[in-house]
């Protein structure tokens, strides 16, 4: 019912009164972008005392991933945005993306059956209220074409998104296309948000701006089972509830800061780890978490994101990301808590204006219930070894991203991940990449 009213609440708010403000709108009507990213990665042999159906390999691989994507927008009115996105992803990612909770490669979606044929990976109507008269210059893109926005103002989106476009960003560590690739750099390992195999879910999006702050809520589906590709449409029995604070403290003078608080809450047919555990040693067989699902269940987390810009080129950020472990990961990864910290450099210093090298160090952990479920054999979506001698998941990577001439541009990244899947019996395991990114398109009509 929340997103009916919301939806309502929506077409009311666009016979509003456009305002003052943004007067070149026409101009800066249309987007029409590109973008490829291509990531070869490859790991060499490492020890591990046995393997399971979901385990990295330890034998030496390698895998190449792409991504395609066509970017489209137009302008209805000036504060009216229809937006579009079709993609298309293929390849794979090193042991069919399974074996470590903070996998090396963001891009591979984790079911190949899916194939490559194009698909609508987002479609939503973006429409932004203002509620003050003063505007300021915004940077245009894929998902706002607006060159002006209110300073003060609502903004509604409605139709298929990646939560994680708008909750959980970070300058530094969101974009797999220019920064880094493993799956708990990108996002809060810990944020089970509502998403499709492929990452994408269908739900509104309402946040509020103003100056030094921001207020964002977004009610979306959930998928029918863990890492499934058929979302479930009865968001009364079954959603994701996102709720996100954004501040811009003056920490430092002239540089900034920007800290993000989220919390979200899951509702779905998710199955309980403590009583899959209970039903295996009264069966004394393996445990199998789809036999505990119940529909209704409810996973929370919250997690805190924040960057400090400290001159010369230089931006640190960090992430730590907790969920309550209790019911099974069921969209994004199996991490139950995490803590991240790294920083960027720009290549200014060395007049490589648009180059980038950036680290980050991420220690992933789970539940007593979650660890105790792969001790006795059991598997989710992404980890199952057989067994389990548990150990924080502990990730190093690294990376260098060269512009090399309008939109290519060239990254090496190097990853040691340590007890992949929180096994100590395994690893550690070094993954080396290669990523090639193209982008073009055209932004615009403006009169010369």
């Amino acid at each position: 019912m929340l997103l009916v009213f919301s939806a309502a609440g929506l077409w009311a708010q666009m016979q509003v009164s456009e305002g003052e403000g943004d007067a070149d709108w026409k101009n800066d009507r249309f987007w029409l972008t590109f973008q490829a990213n291509l990531i070869r990665q490859q790991h060499g042999n490492f020890p591990a005392k046995y393997s399971g159906e979901n385990s990295l390999q330890s034998a030496k691989e390698h895998a190449t991933s792409r991504i395609e994507t066509l970017y489209s927008g137009f302008r209805i009115t000036k504060n009216l945005e229809f937006l579009l996105n079709l993609e298309s992803a293929g390849g794979g990612g090193i042991s069919d993306a399974l074996g470590a909770a903070g996998f090396t490669n963001v891009d591979v979606v984790r079911n190949p059956t899916l194939g490559e044929k194009p698909y609508v990976s987002r479609i939503m109507l973006h429409y932004t209220l203002p509620l003050s008269g003063h505007y300021t210059e915004a940077t245009r893109n894929p998902m706002s074409l607006a060159g002006m926005t209110p300073e003060r103002r609502l903004e509604f989106r409605f139709g298929k998104i990646s939560t994680v476009d708008f909750f959980d960003l970070n300058s530094v560590g969101s974009d797999s296309h220019l920064q880094f690739m493993n799956w708990s750099a990108v996002n809060n390992g810990a944020y089970d948000y509502a998403a499709d195999t492929r990452g994408y879910t269908y739900g509104l999006i309402v946040e509020f701006y103003d100056k030094g702050y921001a207020l964002r809520f977004g009610e979306t589906l959930m998928p029918t089972v863990a890492n499934g590709i058929t979302l479930d449409w009865n968001i009364r029995r079954a959603a994701g509830q996102n709720f996100e604070a954004e501040f811009h403290p003056a920490l430092l003078k002239q540089r900034e800061t920007i800290v993000r608080v989220l919390y979200f809450l899951n509702r779905a047919n998710m199955g309980s780890y403590a009583v899959t555990n209970a039903q295996a040693a009264k069966s004394g067989g393996r445990p199998d978490i789809t036999t505990s699902r119940q529909q209704g269940r409810v996973k929370t987390g919250f997690g805190i994101n924040a960057e400090q810009e400290l001159g010369l080129g230089v931006r640190a950020f960090g992430r730590i990301g907790w969920s309550d472990g209790r019911n099974e990961a069921f969209a994004y990864t199996e991490i139950d808590n995490t803590a991240e910290i790294g920083a960027s450099l720009s290549g200014r210093a060395w007049r490589r204006q648009k180059d980038k090298v950036a680290a980050a160090f991420i220690s992933n952990g789970i539940s007593q219930d979650h660890r105790e479920y792969l001790t006795l054999g059991g598997s989710g979506f992404i980890l199952g070894d057989g067994g389990l001698r548990y150990g924080r998941e502990q990730i190093f990577e690294t990376w260098y991203t060269a512009h090399l001439w309008r939109g290519v541009s060239a990254a090496l990244d190097f990853q040691n991940v340590v007890n992949p899947g929180y096994n100590q019996d395994r690893g550690p395991a070094r993954v080396t990449s290669l990523r090639l990114h193209l982008e073009d398109g055209f932004t615009s009509f403006r009169r010369k």
